[in-house]
C-alpha cells in the first residue's frame, strides 16, 4: 500500500506543469491540505472533472458537473459543491488537453 500525496502538493504540481507547458491555471478555491477532494475546471472544454477512485480501485478522473437539464453554469455549481464541502479543492485549467495533464499529475501517485 503506497502513501496518499496530500492534496495540497498534487494541486501545486498540477499548477507547476500547467504553467511550464505555457497554459494557465487558477485555484478557484482552497480546500484541505491533507485530504480534500480536487475538482477540476476544463475551461476550454466547459468540463467538470474530479478526482476519484476508478472501476479498477486506483485514482481516476470522472466527469462531473450540472445535472442534465439544469441551467446551471460551472461556476455555480462548484460554489454550490463548495457549500456541501468546505474541502474541495477548485482548480481552473486552461491548456490543450487538459484532462491528461490532469490524469498525468494528480492520479498517478
Amino acid at each position: 500500500m503506497s502513501a496518499r500525496l496530500p492534496a495540497h502538493i498534487l494541486v501545486g504540481a498540477l499548477l507547476q506543469r500547467v504553467n511550464d507547458a505555457g497554459g494557465i491555471a487558477v485555484v478557484r478555491a482552497r480546500g484541505d491540505r491533507q485530504a480534500g477532494a480536487i475538482l477540476l475546471l476544463d475551461e476550454r472544454e466547459s468540463l467538470v472533472l474530479e478526482r476519484g477512485i476508478g472501476p479498477d480501485g486506483r485514482p481516476a478522473l470522472i466527469e462531473s458537473g450540472p445535472a442534465a437539464g439544469r441551467a446551471e453554469s460551472l461556476d455555480d455549481y462548484w460554489q454550490r459543491r463548495r457549500q456541501r464541502d468546505p474541502d474541495l479543492w477548485v482548480v481552473a485549467l486552461d491548456i490543450p488537453q487538459a484532462k491528461r495533464f490532469a490524469a498525468e499529475t494528480i492520479c498517478d501517485d
